[in-house]
């Protein structure tokens, strides 16, 4: 797996122009000043989600003769409503391989977009990841994670934050799920603002990256589900490790509790509706200010002065968004 370089970013930025947009860079309403925090809006995009960027970039930059069976991919919501968008556009048919604990409003919309939704077991769904096919599917595959052509397009986020800020930001915090947003980002900050450290953020009841980095190789770690359905797995793929090792500087570690709190004050504070993954660095920055950060290599975050966390998308299920904001923490 190769990282994209610059140039594939840059050409990624001018292929997805007429799909993704350019989102809002924001200064965070949180109580305090160091560090100073920034946040990133990427449910802003068409899909309320990141994904759009990659998904755009892999299938516009496919030969139109390799779609002539339809798009497939493997995803619990956001990848798939980025493939289902792009399929839209360009009159291919979308079927998705999704985990059976997909929530509802990520498979409804995938649906609206004319997607094809699949559920199978969650280790299914991994393997179909790493298969990069499932049985009885034809189409040309997009990956969600490991591809250059998915991680060139999230790459045009870094390259967003560094017209914005310049080289003045210590650190980006990015929700991990399968690697693809952070080392999309990590490349493109490497090439402009070297400087620029990324970190992954995860939740403790699915941390595969923490202990993964310190092992020094892929771990499997026991996965708890919980809402925070955008981000977290048993196990860092096998074929990104390399590239993660590379580009990421370490990883953040929140709670579930922290998480849900997070979204509850973006709601309330800066009324941005996120998911539990798009809350996440939200989550990790307040742990740098209150002293207890955890994860790998994260000592080195003590004492950051600018941070920006990329709210990766806002698609969460309504009836949980209720009742964190009533204060209950969902299972």
């Amino acid at each position: 797996m190769n990282a994209p370089s610059l140039g594939d970013i840059e050409a990624a930025r001018l292929r997805i122009a007429h799909i993704a947009r350019r989102t809002p860079l924001v200064r965070a309403d949180v109580d305090g000043d160091v560090p100073e925090l920034w946040l990133k809006l990427e449910n802003l995009q068409p899909i309320g989600a990141f994904k759009i960027r990659g998904a755009a970039n892999a299938m516009m930059a496919a030969d139109r003769a390799a779609l002539a069976n339809g798009v497939i991919t493997a995803s619990a919501g956001n990848m798939a409503q980025g493939v289902a968008w792009c399929a839209r556009e360009l009159g291919v048919r979308c079927r998705v391989v999704a985990p059976e604990h997909a929530p509802r409003a990520k498979t409804d919309a995938i649906e609206r977009l004319g997607g094809e939704v699949h559920k199978v077991p969650f280790a299914e769904w991994w393997q179909t990841l790493l298969d990069r096919r499932y049985p009885g599917l034809d189409g040309y595959f997009v990956h969600p994670f490991a591809d250059t052509h998915v991680m060139a397009g999230n790459g045009t986020i870094g390259l967003e934050i560094f017209e914005e800020l310049g080289d003045d930001v210590d650190a980006v915090l990015v929700p991990y799920g399968g690697g693809g947003l952070a080392c999309g980002i990590a490349a493109a900050l490497r090439a402009v603002s070297p400087r620029t450290k990324v970190y992954a953020v995860e939740v403790d009841t699915a941390a595969p990256l923490t202990a993964t980095f310190a092992a020094g190789e892929p771990t499997t770690v026991t996965r708890t589900r919980t809402f925070i359905d955008g981000m977290g797995s048993d196990r860092v793929s096998d074929e990104m490790w390399p590239l993660v090792q590379t580009l990421l500087a370490g990883t953040v570690v929140v709670s579930v509790a922290q998480v849900a709190a997070a979204v509850k004050a973006l709601a309330q504070r800066g009324r941005v509706v996120a998911e539990g993954a798009g809350a996440s660095p939200l989550a990790a920055a307040l742990t740098l200010r209150s002293g207890a950060v955890r994860g790998a290599n994260a000592e080195a975050l003590c004492g950051v002065r600018r941070v920006v966390g990329i709210v990766s998308g806002g698609n969460i299920d309504t009836d949980v968004l209720s009742s964190i904001l009533q204060g209950e923490l969902p299972r």
